[in-house]
């Protein structure tokens, strides 16, 4: 039977790779890689140096493929539909790479950024590989350090308050509004800097960008103060790099409830 890793590596820090993902990594015969591209390089760049710290002697196969291009143009009624197109590519090159790449009783490994089960595509991928019915692997997960977990550490500040929820959305949700009975929304995959639509209320944001590698950039305070900060920060960022990756924790204050 052919085995798959699927590993949580962190947020870019190699010394946030957990025991767990170490013993993963030693235990695996051949990493998939999928390139994003010239412009996200460095994705692929940090996951080589990982390998390369915690494999010296190399005793593993590397296999790369291009990652498919999504249509982030999509929005409204479309955007689900994309996703799930973009979803299905990726299944077909994951299913191509297990069935070619990987020989019975080999382990195989994905290195996924932060922790799988958090806004990672990886999981569902592979089930609907195995749903296809041409190969067959059994897989676990290895949990990993996450941007969200990365971020309230750089920022010496916790998740949540006392008897408090947390909620984790994404932009396109906060776009909608702020959400009912949560004063603490950690918000990820924000392309937009829909936090700057709150500037007018007593929130504070703690933001940051490229969390956990040499590029990392942070930023807290009350949204009104913060917004320009962060927005010069973000484009000088984006501009010098050509992508980013980048959360925040917005926390609003109790008179605001």
């Amino acid at each position: 039977m052919r085995r798959i890793h699927v590993i949580g590596i962190g947020a870019g820090d190699p010394d946030q790779l957990t025991l767990q993902a170490v013993r993963a990594l030693r235990s695996t015969d051949v990493f998939f890689l999928l390139d994003k591209g010239e412009v996200k390089a460095d994705l692929t760049r940090l996951r080589r140096q990982m390998l390369d710290t915690h494999l010296p002697e190399r005793t593993y196969r590397l296999v790369e493929a291009r990652d498919p291009d999504r249509d982030r143009s999509a929005g409204g009624a479309a955007y689900s539909p994309a996703v799930g197109d973009w979803r299905s590519a990726r299944a077909g090159i994951y299913e191509r790479l297990i069935a070619e790449e990987l020989d019975e009783g080999e382990t195989g490994a994905f290195l996924v950024w932060g922790d799988p089960a958090l806004y990672d595509s990886t999981l569902g991928i592979l089930q609907e590989v195995l749903g296809r019915g041409t190969v067959d692997f059994e897989y676990d997960v290895v949990p990993g350090i996450s941007s969200v977990s990365a971020l309230v550490a750089r920022h010496r500040t916790g998740l949540n308050r006392v008897a408090r929820p947390v909620q984790i959305t994404t932009g396109r949700r906060l776009a909608e509004g702020f959400p009912e009975g949560v004063d603490d929304v950690v918000v990820m995959l924000d392309a937009h800097q829909v936090f700057r639509r709150y500037a007018d209320q007593d929130i504070d944001i703690y933001w940051g960008a490229y969390i956990g590698t040499p590029d990392e950039v942070l930023a807290s305070g009350p949204i009104a103060e913060a917004a320009p900060r962060i927005e010069r920060l973000r484009a000088e960022a984006r501009e010098r790099k050509g992508w980013i990756m980048d959360t925040y924790l917005l926390r609003r204050n109790p008179k605001d409830r």
